[in-house]
């Protein structure tokens, strides 16, 4: 069973549904300056909280920058951006732009959106507490426990988790053109044994264990395998063991339902043509990616569970110990089991994953000791620039105030690029990940 001292399986709450509110377009720049005028005050109190930061080896985080940033990924396309990070105690919040383009209400960190690929941090969560619990083992095939659902009986529950077993990712296929994949999928109901025989009508593309290669069919059947064990739905298993123990108000798994519940944030899914208008994609029932995606939180909730996870209170020294056993993707990222790891230019590494659901970009890191997490949110996708933009969120939540640029003839030699000097880094998305979007 779950060990001591951690949150598992629990009664479930019910969650208190916020009423959406409506306020008039004039009122979104008005609001956006009143949630900075408190982060500021906020970041006034906390002089002792940042000097503890520090002397754990993590400067204070650049509030000012972190709000440019948020505006930058304005002027890149995305309709609103926010970010709220929770800093041993001391939170700070900060907003920008429209959380609705057809009543200019002002976003907010209070708001839910859906979460997208952060969803596999918490499939993943839930599967390792089944390995605690006795009832699977990473490196026994997934047949064993499926039996003769994949077509490869070295696929082994680990590849599923570290993104190695070779299972092609339906959503190339299924997203190669934005807006129309989209529409195709917005109300459809799938299985998840739908979703893996839409996978299996390509090949593998790499041996097992050999390649990581991201892909949202892993965790389709990490959600089979969840159900299996369990004999319960994913959304009772994310309640039971994840949601209801650490409280999280804000954080639903509704598949297949069409609506985010409460006061949130609308997504809008960029087309792929130039210069066409945005599309309102906030309603659908993400059935397309379900364990792989179709989770719905909030900033703090997402600040929430990251921390909990790196403090340990959701599973086991050792399992939290092998999540993190890291495949390299680039040089300055990592991903463990459903857990990604970026290296930022201060040499700070952070943990925790991103997220890309039509209409939604997430960043969701928190530190080695869980003591810091920042999660970041722009409503649209299917937009690099505004991709790599909300990257630069983490290195001011967890690098602070940038030296100043040397100058002279040693400059180009001495300034440090970063892992966000450029955006090729972050261009392919966690839904279609195989192709190189907009």
């Amino acid at each position: 069973m779950v060990s001591t001292g951690m949150v598992g399986r629990g009664t479930a709450l019910g969650m208190v549904l916020l009423s959406l509110l409506a306020v008039p377009a004039q009122a979104a720049s008005a609001t956006t300056a009143a949630e900075s005028a408190s982060s500021a005050a906020k970041s006034a109190t906390s002089t002792a909280r940042s000097a503890t930061s520090a002397a754990e080896g993590m400067p204070a985080p650049d509030l000012a920058g972190l709000q440019q940033v948020l505006r930058s990924a304005l002027a890149e396309g995305a309709p609103g951006a926010m970010a709220r990070i929770d800093d041993n105690g001391t939170v700070h919040r900060a907003a920008e732009g429209v959380a609705d383009r057809a009543t200019g209400r002002a976003i907010s960190t209070d708001d839910r959106f859906r979460a997208g690929s952060v969803t596999k941090s918490f499939s993943t969560v839930v599967l390792l507490q089944l390995v605690d619990e006795g009832r699977l083992d990473l490196d026994t095939s997934v047949n064993t426990y499926l039996p003769g659902l994949l077509p490869d009986d070295q696929i082994t529950v680990r590849h599923l988790l570290s993104h190695r077993s070779g299972l092609y990712d339906y959503t190339n296929d299924m997203f190669e053109q934005t807006v129309p994949g989209f529409e195709s999928v917005r109300n459809k109901v799938f299985t998840l044994q739908e979703l893996l025989d839409l996978s299996l009508r390509k090949p593998l593309t790499d041996k097992p264990g050999t390649t990581f290669r991201y892909s949202n069919t892993n965790f389709v059947v990490v959600g089979q395998l969840i159900e299996k064990l369990t004999g319960h739905s994913l959304g009772t298993e994310y309640r039971d063991r994840i949601i209801a123990p650490l409280k999280l108000r804000d954080t639903s798994y509704v598949h297949p339902n069409t609506a985010i519940p409460g006061r949130h944030t609308k997504g809008y899914l960029r087309p792929d043509e130039t210069g066409a208008p945005l599309v309102d994609s906030t309603r659908q029932t993400v059935s397309w990616a379900q364990s792989a995606g179709a989770m719905i939180s909030s900033t703090r909730d997402l600040d929430t569970f990251f921390s909990a996870l790196l403090r340990g209170r959701l599973l086991p020294a050792g399992l939290l110990t092998q999540m993190q056993q890291w495949v390299p993707v680039n040089s300055t990222q990592g991903y463990g089991l459903g857990l990604r790891r970026r290296d930022l230019s201060c040499g700070i590494s952070v943990y925790g994953h991103t997220g890309t659901v039509q209409g939604y970009y997430t960043y969701s890191f928190t530190s080695k000791d869980g003591q810091r997490s920042i999660t970041a949110v722009a409503n649209t996708s299917n937009n690099s620039n505004v991709l790599g933009v909300m990257a630069r969120t983490l290195e001011a939540a967890f690098c602070g105030k940038p030296a100043a640029a040397p100058t002279g003839p040693t400059a180009r030699a001495t300034t440090p690029r970063g892992p966000y000097a450029e955006h090729h880094v972050d261009r392919y998305e966690d839904i279609a990940p195989g192709i190189a979007r907009h």
